[in-house]
């Protein structure tokens, strides 16, 4: 067994309140360290941050290095950067600190939580890429595409700072020991820990949102990208977490997430700043209505619940549970996105604040003739449609194993 060292907050536990866990470190943890829910709050800010930015581009257009959404964006990596910093430092410059012997040594100097570390990295990166991407504007002009330099430099900070922020929560929650005392602290951490997790849920249909919109979800390719991209992430956080319904809070707050900003934003006046102007817009346009997932996550929690040998004794091996829960997410996925993505795109009854679809980008024509009808080149024969789809089955399968060997790497996180 790992000795128990200490965080701050943390206090070493007498060897009668430890549980036997193998290698596993338990302590008691009356309060969560304040950093914690600075990083987890960071990531909040560079999630809004960034669903505003896509917004006010497509409302407004012309921005520039502090533009409001860029000033949401750098806060969240201030304060990530300056408390995890300040974590690293202490750790670093205490020499005597017990709580040493628990953090991750680099560089052979730095000593740290292993979320605080990738949260700095991430934060440098994002930092560097507001000049860098000032600069890029000022000598290339607009941007035409999504992934240029700057924009590649700013998204990996992003996911690193988002993935230190759920580490961070993640070895806690790991290290905490199940008593009454702890009984308050257990149930902030599971929960923090289901928030971190569905903010990065959150930038990963973000980045996919370009391809997995509401006009494709009667493709095969539509679903051949969610399998290979959701099984993985969920099962992964899934097996990680604590909470009874993992998957489904998880998905429940990355819908809510999403939804926020473009339930609130298009209360506000916006006006194109940048032509041409083809749909003159007075206020801004919603981002878009995200994948249901909470509804193929529940399922997934269910089949955990029943056929997971690390939480219960009725056990599937892996590479069978991993088979099954992707069909179950494919099935469950068809089930919901078909119709409500038909329902999104061609009903009268979604043009409204709720569902989004009416919201449209200042530089579109309005009056496009597939704006609320589903193209020729996004639709396929029931042939072509079904072998598809078979091959999304087997990817989510593939999918879903790799998350379930990332869970059990992160049901170990403890430093």
């Amino acid at each position: 067994m790992q000795t128990a060292f200490p965080h701050p907050n943390l206090v070493t536990p007498d060897p009668h309140t430890m549980r036997p866990s193998g290698s596993s470190t338990t302590v008691l943890i009356p309060t969560v360290p304040v950093y914690v829910y600075a990083i987890v709050f960071a990531s909040v800010c560079v999630v809004w941050g960034l669903l505003w930015d896509i917004m006010w581009h497509l409302s407004i257009g012309r921005d520039g290095l502090f533009a409001p959404p860029h000033m949401v964006i750098y806060v969240g990596a201030i304060v990530s950067g300056l408390f995890s910093g300040y974590q690293i430092l202490r750790l670093t410059l205490q020499k005597n600190n017990h709580e040493r012997a628990g953090a991750v040594r680099f560089w052979g100097i730095f000593y740290a939580p292993l979320g605080a570390m990738f949260c700095v990295w991430g934060a440098l990166a994002m930092l560097t890429s507001a000049p860098f991407d000032d600069w890029w504007h000022n000598t290339f002009g607009l941007d035409v595409q999504i992934l240029t330099p700057p924009h590649t430099i700013l998204i990996l900070g992003i996911m690193v700072l988002q993935f230190g922020a759920m580490v961070g929560v993640l070895a806690l929650q790991n290290q905490i020991v199940q008593t009454s005392a702890n009984q308050l602290t257990s149930k902030t951490l599971k929960v923090l820990f289901a928030v971190a997790a569905g903010l990065v849920l959150c930038m990963l249909f973000t980045l996919l949102s370009e391809t997995i919109t509401k006009s494709r979800s009667h493709h095969s390719t539509y679903y051949v990208l969610a399998a290979i991209a959701f099984p993985f992430y969920l099962l992964a956080v899934g097996r990680a977490s604590k909470l009874r319904y993992p998957i489904t809070t998880i998905a429940g707050v990355y819908m809510l997430a999403m939804l926020i900003p473009s339930w609130v934003l298009p209360l506000f006046p916006a006006t194109p700043r940048l032509g041409p102007v083809l749909n003159p817009i007075t206020h801004y346009q919603a981002f878009m209505f995200p994948l249901v997932l909470i509804i193929p996550a529940f399922f997934l929690d269910k089949l955990m619940q029943r056929f997971d040998g690390s939480t219960n004794s009725r056990t599937l091996n892996d590479w069978w549970l991993a088979a099954l829960a992707g069909v179950v997410f494919m099935l469950a996925l068809l089930a919901v996105q078909w119709p409500f993505g038909e329902f999104l795109h061609t009903s009268s009854n979604a043009r409204n604040w709720f569902f989004l679809s009416e919201a449209w980008p200042y530089a579109n024509d309005p009056d496009w003739k597939y704006r609320y009808a589903f193209s020729p080149r996004r639709l396929q024969g029931s042939s072509d449609f079904l072998l598809g789809f078979g091959k999304a089955i087997i990817y989510a399968m593939l999918s879903a194993r790799v998350g379930l060997f990332w869970g059990n790497w992160m049901k170990r996180v403890q430093r």
